[in-house]
This record gives structure tokens, C-alpha cells and sequence, in this order.
């Protein structure tokens, strides 16, 4: 937190951060990473008041726009927007936006990457494909499913578990992909599920699989991060298009 005046829902700058939050749920419809009208993706306000947007409960992933977001405190109650929020998308997102110092956090149950935590290894092999490689040293794991997150405890397990990974592989549940911002989370979540759609197709070949070495993954990890911005003209590639 700081000592400045804290944004309006209606300014400028959160208004923005609506409009792009929107786009990058209506991004993830599109590419097939929603489930219905469940999980959630929320982003802090910068002015690190500890409130930050989310999407509301009940809408399609695919006709949200900026209007619906809603603003919610790290207690879990709403604020602003017209809409309720569900009651697991509070405990999750505002656990990890406080305990992880995460500004935006994505939790989707995209297919592939699921598919990987219900494994015994529960996680991307970030040593296979170049889009994997990209995640290197970046994970974390939690192996640890114990039903719906309904409770605060359970939101800060989660958040002890990722501590300062970007990405939280759920075991026998979903992903979340965190960042510090909205083009670079979705960018990193849009090429997460590509890479485990890799692996899950070429093991699904039932030939043997052919890592690289974990230095060369960490030198591609590097060169990734070190330039973002593709994940730039991506997202504004999806804010023409979409």
C-alpha cells in the first residue's frame, strides 16, 4: 500500500485496466481456455491499495466487457460493478494478490495443461518444446487437491505454494499464470497451453520423448523474458481482432 489517494472504479487508468481485462477474457474464450462461466482472472489497481478487479459470476467468458468487471477488496467484498463474484475466485485470487505481491493473476482449467496435473509428474516437462522452455525455473507445484477453495486457509495454501513462481500447476485441478502485467500474463498463458498441448500430443505418440538440457532450457526461459515485446503486439493484435 501507499500513501497516495486511491483510484476511482471510473478514472482513467482503471478504466483502461477494465477494458483490457475484458479483452483478455473475451482472448481466452476464443482460444478455448474458458469452462463455462467458472475461474477467474483479476489484476490489482496500481495504486497497490490491496483492490483489484475481477470478472463477475454468471457471464460467459466471452461476452464480458469492461462494464461488467467488478472491483473487490483483498477481504473478498465487492466494491464496484453491477455484478456478485464467486466465492472461490475471492479467496484464490485475493490470497495470492496479497501474500505473492502478484498484480495480475490467471486461473483457468485449460485442457491441456489440466490434462498434465492429473499425471504423476502434475507439470509441464519444461526441457521439451521451445514454448516450454520458455516456463523454465518459473513453476511451482502444488500436488495437494482438497476440493473447491472456499475458505481463506485454503486460498493462502495455494499462495504458499507458489511464493514467487509465475506459473501454479494444481494438481488434479487447473493453472494459474501470474505477471505483472495483463498482455504479459496472457501471452504467458496462451503459450503455456500450447506447449502442454505439445507434450501431451507427443506423448500420446507413446514414442520416447527428447528433452534438452535444463542449461538450454534456462537460456531460452532467459531469452524469452528478456523480450516481451511480442507479448505486446500480441495483445494488441487480439484488441483489433477481437
Amino acid at each position: 500500500m501507499n500513501d497516495t489517494a486511491p483510484l476511482d472504479f471510473d478514472s482513467p487508468s482503471v478504466r483502461q485496466l477494465r477494458e483490457d481485462l475484458a479483452l483478455a477474457l473475451r482472448a481466452a474464450a476464443h482460444h478455448g481456455l474458458s469452462e463455462g462461466v467458472c475461474n477467474h482472472f483479476s489484476v490489482e489497481l496500481p495504486d497497490r491499495s490491496g483492490r483489484f478487479l475481477l470478472n463477475p459470476r454468471g457471464l460467459m467468458w466471452s461476452e464480458v466487457q469492461a462494464e461488467d468487471i467488478v472491483l473487490i477488496d483483498e477481504e473478498g467484498q465487492r466494491l464496484a460493478g453491477r455484478h456478485e463474484v464467486e466465492p472461490t475466485a475471492m479467496f484464490i485470487h485475493a490470497a495470492i494478490h496479497r501474500l505473492c505481491q502478484k498484480a495480475c493473476v490467471l486461473h483457468t482449467h485449460m485442457p491441456y495443461a489440466t490434462a498434465l496435473t492429473l499425471t504423476a509428474d502434475r507439470a509441464l516437462d519444461t526441457t521439451l518444446s521451445q514454448n516450454a522452455m520458455r516456463f523454465h525455473g518459473r513453476t511451482a507445484v502444488d500436488p495437494n487437491y482438497n476440493g473447491f477453495a472456499l475458505d481463506v486457509r485454503e486460498g493462502e495454501r495455494i499462495a504458499g505454494v507458489l511464493r514467487t513462481a509465475d506459473i501454479g500447476f494444481l494438481g488434479n485441478h487447473g493453472v494459474v499464470v501470474c505477471g505483472d502485467r495483463i498482455d504479459y500474463a496472457y501471452d504467458d498463458l496462451y503459450y503455456l497451453e500450447r506447449a502442454c498441448m505439445a507434450q501431451v500430443l507427443a506423448q500420446s505418440t507413446g514414442r520416447p520423448l527428447a528433452p534438452a538440457s535444463a542449461a538450454l532450457a534456462q537460456h531460452v526461459s532467459e531469452q524469452s523474458m528478456g523480450e516481451r515485446l511480442q507479448s505486446e503486439l500480441f495483445f494488441e493484435a487480439l484488441r483489433r481482432t477481437l
